[in-house]
């Protein structure tokens, strides 16, 4: 990562990852408030009306909405597996554009665009150095050596 304003490398090192750290916990806890009104609607006595976009069923696919957006992005907060937590976030914000959003304007696509961005980055990146993968990677490490 190349260091602007700085020689300092750790500077620069500490800096990326505190805005990965932030980047995560804000959109993680954004995504999660989506997922936990989901959850509300699951868990509600009214009949489920939700988009069956896969052809699954309405209930399955509010239940694979649900568990992407409120499990990974739990997991994803605490940086726990957070490349392979990205996948069901990408899967459900690809849906969301081109399918349950696909004849909306642009405006209503714009949300889940700029998730898919966020999660597509972190599936790239990884969670940086404040996180539990960050922590099981250097342990593993310093076990092999």
């Amino acid at each position: 990562m190349a260091s602007y304003g700085s020689s300092s490398t750790a500077n620069s090192t500490i800096v990326y990852d505190t805005a990965l750290l932030l980047v995560r916990l804000t959109v993680s806890c954004l995504i999660m408030t989506h997922g936990l009104q989901k959850l509300t609607m699951l868990l509600g006595s009214a009949p489920v009306e939700f988009a069956d976009p896969l052809g699954i069923g309405p209930v399955p696919s509010l239940i694979l909405a649900i568990f992407a957006e409120v499990v990974c992005s739990f997991l994803i907060i605490l940086g726990v597996a957070t490349r392979f937590s990205c996948i069901p976030l990408i899967v459900t914000m690809l849906v969301a554009i081109f399918s349950v959003h696909a004849s909306d304007p642009l405006g209503a696509k714009e949300l889940p665009v700029l998730y898919l961005l966020v999660f597509v980055v972190f599936f790239v990146t990884g969670a940086g150095k404040f996180s539990v993968d960050y922590l099981i990677k250097r342990n593993k490490k310093s076990v092999n050596y």
